[in-house]
């Protein structure tokens, strides 16, 4: 009979497992040399930073306040002044600063307009800041003065209901070997903002003046649990998904909605115009990220090329440039500051719907369609409507065709009010308002011209000695937001008297006559209309290369008053 004899493993002897259990002891018990970790403390530095850029913080209703900024502008409302309340949140569970988003709705309602300006001063006694502290000292040292808003913004946010509505399914396996499983949950969030305006002399609220809503906020997980036995050994696979769409983002929905309807209803013109348009559509966003992950690389360098031929940022008629280009690069950095986004020069999904976003509507049965992609119908310099709507997720890549570069606009408005349909009229003595935009960012030059024949140079001056202004910003003529402006138009001489800005792309006082390069502000020699400062333009740049306006007003001898206590003379 044969004996078979097993060899006992190494570690199923009582002595090695004490002996290994005393190295590894001993191994954690001395100290770690921190140099032999040199090469990974370098790379800390380049690790700490983000890897995607930031990005400009928008909402749906972000081109319905640019939208609200025209309209404001065109109702010719005075600037108020306006404060509001800290809005709270009784809930503690959405940690947002709606104050501040009031302020950024407010200032985006007012680039053009000058509708608004927010009066920032409230005490708090638990933060003491820099601002708070010096704004108490010269107050109380009448070194400072501050004016009192005429309306305030009141609101909070009223209530938050968690998982209103939730979906959960869980199903598994189970095996001598296997187990699985597999959920998928869903649940949704409702958050209401309620918002007033209130007269701040009264300190009373408006009635009417008010806005209630309510945005549903939700997330979603999926999971996939696998385990397994063979043997005495068992091996565990989970694999899951989620998503959570942010308090932060909904906030700032409401509350650019509530502004624009609480702004809307007190100025008293259409807003709702501005809540319509094809933007605020809740697809808006995601449709244009397909048509952008679907287009690749090179076809979003020729659409948005084509889009800024077609707005006269890129020359028309030549090839398609590479996007490292510095040509390419200035436009898309100048096109970025013009929508008010980061100006980085690089073509990223924010540049790209910024630039495309005029070319989606929405279609009868309420989907997004394109209009303007596709090829140019001969014979016209718009390009052809994409019939049918674009189905989600399997869009066609888009095309688009550049048309006629877009000329650049200049926009003057006298702020002063006057009759309705009117022509412009001011008595001697009387100050003159006005205000002028660019379609896109420029060098403006804008110069006065009197009866008398004497012409000066408005902006620049040497308070304001930068020529070059932004998209869609007022430039206020003279600036009466300041405490001491650089100058005051005041009706001098019975007669026509007459403003007139010029825009170009480059710096143009430079090629100007010596004359026109003088110091602004003073009369300029040689020079006794707009006519010839618009000549000297014309020989200096070439007649394309600029973009004139003018605004006009009749200026009439100032009526004379009767003495007080002296009776009419009808009456004598």
């Amino acid at each position: 009979m044969t004996r078979v004899h097993t060899k006992p493993s190494l570690f199923a002897r009582p002595g090695w497992l004490l002996m290994a259990a005393a190295l590894l002891t001993a191994g954690c018990s001395t100290p770690m040399d921190p140099r032999k970790d040199a090469r990974l403390h370098d790379a800390a530095y380049t690790t700490d930073r983000p890897v995607v850029r930031p990005t400009r913080s928008v909402s749906s209703f972000s081109d319905s306040l640019m939208c609200m900024d025209h309209m404001l502008r065109a109702a010719q409302l005075p600037t108020t002044l306006i404060t509001s309340k800290q809005v709270v949140d009784y809930s503690s569970r959405v940690p947002v600063a709606v104050k501040d988003m009031i302020i950024t709705s407010l200032s985006q309602m007012s680039r053009l307009s000058n509708a608004f300006r927010y009066v920032d001063y409230e005490v708090d006694i638990v933060r003491q800041d820099t601002v708070q502290n010096l704004t108490t000292i010269l107050l109380n040292n009448n070194l400072m003065q501050l004016q009192r808003p005429a309306l305030y913004v009141s609101g909070a946010i009223a209530f938050v209901d968690q998982n209103v509505a939730s979906n959960r399914f869980g199903a598994g396996t189970s095996a001598s070997r296997l187990d699985t499983g597999y959920s998928n949950n869903r649940t949704a969030t409702v958050i209401g903002l309620e918002m007033h305006l209130g007269d701040f002399r009264t300190r009373t609220l408006i009635p009417g003046l008010d806005s209630a809503n309510e945005v549903v906020i939700g997330g979603g997980s999926q999971g996939l649990d696998v385990a397994g036995r063979i043997g005495s050994y068992g091996v565990n696979f989970n694999v899951g998904r989620d998503y959570a769409l942010g308090a932060g983002g909904a906030m700032r929905t409401l509350v650019d909605l509530a502004t624009i309807e609480l702004v809307g209803k007190w100025a008293r013109v259409p807003y709702w115009q501005c809540l319509t348009l094809e933007q605020t559509h809740p697809d808006f966003q995601r449709q244009m990220r397909d048509w952008f992950e679907q287009s690749g690389a090179a076809g979003q360098a020729r659409l948005v090329q084509s889009s800024l031929t077609a707005q006269g940022y890129l020359q028309a008629g030549v090839e398609p440039l590479a996007l490292d280009s510095p040509a390419v690069r200035t436009a898309l950095a100048q096109f970025q500051v013009d929508n008010l986004l980061l100006p980085t020069g690089v073509l990223d999904f924010g540049t790209y719907e910024r630039a495309l976003r005029h070319f989606v509507a929405l279609a009868p049965d309420g989907s997004l369609q394109r209009v303007g992609w596709g090829p140019t119908d001969p014979g016209t310099s718009t390009t052809r409507v994409a019939a049918g709507p674009v189905p989600a997720g399997n869009a066609p890549r888009p095309t688009l065709q550049a048309t006629e570069a877009a000329p650049r606009r200049i926009d003057m408005q006298i702020e002063n009010i006057l009759p309705a349909g009117a022509s412009p009229t001011f008595e001697v003595g009387e100050q003159v308002f006005a205000s002028v935009t660019v379609s896109r960012a420029s060098h403006l030059y804008c110069y006065f011209s009197d009866p008398n024949g004497n012409v000066m140079r408005l902006t620049p001056n040497t308070v304001t000695p930068h020529s070059l202004v932004a998209a869609n910003q007022a430039v206020r003529l003279p600036d009466w937001l300041v405490p001491n402006p650089a100058f005051v138009m005041d009706a001098t001489s019975p007669g026509v008297e007459r403003v007139a800005c010029f825009a170009s792309t480059d710096d143009a006082l430079p090629r100007l006559p010596a004359a026109l390069q003088s110091a602004g502000l003073v009369n300029i020699g040689g020079y006794r209309s707009i006519e010839d400062v618009d000549g000297a333009f014309a020989q200096a740049l070439g007649a394309g290369e600029y973009t004139r306006a003018e605004l006009n007003w009749r200026v009439i001898p100032r009526k004379v008053q009767p003495e007080a206590g002296a009776a009419p003379a009808a009456a004598r």
